[in-house]
């Protein structure tokens, strides 16, 4: 005849240690941070309307994006043949790679929907008009770049910008101090 028992043993009540947590993913390929931004994008630019495209990549060249190897510094958007191109991307080798390690600079092409390919190229080929890309980012695993149609400024244009934000910052900060005023 089995034995009965009166009661069951929690395995982690029994060894007095609690259960593991579950390891944080990094930021960077949870998609919560960027992979890689281009700030001067919106110093240099005008950013009209924003697009988000797949890039086609090599294993090494997403290992080195999670690992923060990318720069969006000189990059920019090329429209040729109905088909969208991201040259001057930096995304530097991948630290455990071999000698089949991707080259820093190439061209990759850009996964758009043909309609998005076309608007592009129309909006492209007004004088003045060009593709930026402004972030890199991690999107359900994939790597997505968000575009930017820029239009370039001027001298005169960059001081006025500074200009206004150099306003609403003393302004914030004027509202901040009297908020302080007034508590005490």
């Amino acid at each position: 005849m089995p034995r009965q028992s009166s009661h069951t043993i929690n395995p982690a009540a029994r060894t007095g240690t609690a259960p593991k947590p579950a390891r944080s993913r990094d930021p960077v390929a949870s998609g919560e941070r960027d992979a890689a931004q281009n700030r001067r994008a919106s110093h240099d630019y005008f950013l009209l309307e924003r697009y988000e495209a797949g890039v086609a990549l090599r294993g090494t060249e997403v290992k080195s994006i999670r690992e923060g190897k990318a720069n969006l510094k000189d990059a920019y958007g090329l429209v040729k043949d109905g088909e969208a191109f991201l040259l001057n991307a930096h995304i530097g080798p991948y630290s455990h790679g071999n000698i089949a390690n991707h080259d820093e600079t190439r061209t990759r092409k850009l996964l758009l929907h043909s309609e998005e390919v076309r608007k592009l190229m129309s909006k492209t080929q007004v004088k003045g008009h060009t593709l930026i890309p402004t972030r890199l980012y991690f999107k359900n695993g994939r790597v997505k770049c968000e575009l930017a149609l820029a239009k370039g400024k001027q001298d005169w244009d960059k001081r006025e910008t500074e200009r206004k934000r150099e306003a609403d910052r003393e302004a914030r900060s004027a509202i901040n101090a009297s908020k302080h005023r007034h508590k005490v």
